[in-house]
């Protein structure tokens, strides 16, 4: 039985995400922080696989795009000049009886806690910025923002990184970094959160050569999400209409994932004309024009912005990976997988098995080793030294608790593709046995062949 998306619940998914390390409640220990995530030791290894493999596809792979990396908090007419002072706003609602808030277009289907509907209050604007001031002085001059999104730091940095970065329109600026939103109701686990990270790209380009590219960049960023794993089939476009489009933007669409919760939203491309470098010169009194030699022209640029969210993608990845089905136990070693009803035991001679299906380069670890007893020095020594190795090149992970069985089950939990362990035969004739996590086969390796092994699957991309 291999579990249906359709199937996975969200508190099955966080139940293995603390128990493994994926993700942990901030602050648990004092009761946790609403809309504030830890990611633990495997987390963090899958959020920088995630950030990696963006870099290298956004910056390090292309000739047309450079880095960028802005502070978080930066001077508040900035804030003015993109609008998130006056217009970065929901309407939030309160409940009379239950005191509870929500988005007012996001109201709960469920009945108050205190008896009968729930009593809305007026619907009030509610800023997203988080405030806080800057110095030892707390007044109305001190006022600053942690920053929304990271966008607004490439914009005002445009005209330095056009002169020391020798571009010429159409080019891009990329950055990855920390966002923070005061979100009125977060929910769905780390899908909307208050704390979280995004990367970005603003790619500059000519007037009038918005909807190429936009097209262009849609088509792209939609090849990146099946490369690190997530299958075309559950990847959807949502093409903004015009009446929900910005009013300064000509084309939107959304790259939307199909959570357990949902179809909901991973990144959004946006065609925004030249709206923010507009506002910023206006606001700044600096020029954000550019020259163009071939034309001899001067213009504003316009830019496509593709804006992900490390954290969705994340999550997106844990419920993809995600499965549950019956094995064969080591007495019913060769038989098929069975499936089974939801809910329903095991046949004989099968037990359960949760195994997380990353992509090899998604997965937090890529090689597991294990000596086959940890009280034989040898055996030790020598699986050491193929450890030693291997991780080198690879995270790997190191494992001498348990029967050979268990270890391979904790491995299934966290994803690891490859599982190689040294046994007697190896002192004979310095192979070992390399397992497959999706298949669960087994084969003998030379141990110098190991490298050129796991390469074939672990560096392909």
């Amino acid at each position: 039985m291999t579990t249906d998306k359709a199937q996975l619940t969200m508190e099955a998914l966080a139940s293995l995400c603390k128990r493994r390390g994926f993700i942990f409640q901030s602050s648990e220990i004092y009761g946790g922080i609403n809309g504030f995530w830890d990611y633990g030791p495997l987390g963090v290894e899958l959020k920088r696989n995630i950030k990696e493999s963006w870099w290298r596809a956004m910056v390090q792979n292309r000739d047309d795009i450079v880095g960028l990396d802005s502070s978080i908090i930066m001077h508040p007419r900035i804030w003015e000049a993109s609008g998130h002072v006056k217009g970065f706003t929901d309407p939030m609602v309160d409940c009379r009886k239950c005191k509870g808030r929500w988005r007012a277009d996001q109201l709960p289907e469920t009945k108050c806690p205190q008896g009968g509907p729930h009593e809305y209050t007026e619907a009030r604007l509610f800023n997203l910025m988080f405030e806080t001031n800057v110095g030892p002085v707390k007044d109305a001059s001190t006022v600053a923002y942690l920053r929304p999104e990271t966008a607004q730091g490439i914009f005002a940095q445009f005209k330095n990184v056009l002169e020391v970065a020798r571009q010429k329109v159409p080019f891009g600026i990329a950055q990855i970094g920390k966002a923070f939103r005061n979100e009125i109701n977060p929910r769905n686990y780390t899908f909307r959160s208050r704390e979280f990270e995004q990367m970005e790209l603003e790619f500059f380009i000519k007037p009038g050569t918005d909807a190429e590219w936009h097209e262009y960049w849609v088509a792209e960023r939609l090849k990146w999400y099946q490369s690190i794993g997530l299958p075309e089939g559950h990847l959807h476009r949502y093409v903004y209409p015009k009446e929900e489009l910005a009013h300064y933007a000509s084309a939107c669409v959304d790259v939307m994932y199909d959570f357990p919760f949902g179809t909901q939203e991973l990144e959004g491309i946006a065609a925004r004309g030249n709206f923010d470098l507009s506002r910023h010169q206006e606001f700044s009194g600096k020029s954000m024009e550019y020259f163009d030699e071939e034309t001899k022209q001067k213009f504003v640029p316009h830019v496509v912005e593709p804006s992900a969210g490390v954290d969705r993608i994340a999550l997106a990845l844990l419920c993809e990976a995600y499965h549950e089905e019956w094995v064969p136990t080591a007495e019913a070693a060769g038989q098929p997988p069975q499936p089974t009803e939801p809910g329903q035991p095991p046949p004989q001679g099968y037990e359960a098995r949760t195994v997380m299906r990353f992509a090899p380069r998604a997965a937090p670890v890529k090689v597991a080793v294990f000596p086959l007893m940890k009280n034989k020095p040898e055996l030790v020594e020598k699986a050491r030294g193929v450890f030693d190795t291997l991780r080198r090149r690879w995270p790997a992970f190191w494992d001498v608790a348990g029967a050979i069985g268990r270890r391979y089950r904790r491995q299934d939990e966290i994803g690891t593709p490859f599982c190689i362990t040294v046994d007697f035969q190896t002192l004979e004739d310095t192979t070992v046995t390399i397992r497959d996590r999706d298949t669960m086969k087994q084969e003998r390796v030379a141990i110098a062949d190991l490298p050129a092994k796991l390469a074939a699957t672990l560096d392909a991309a």
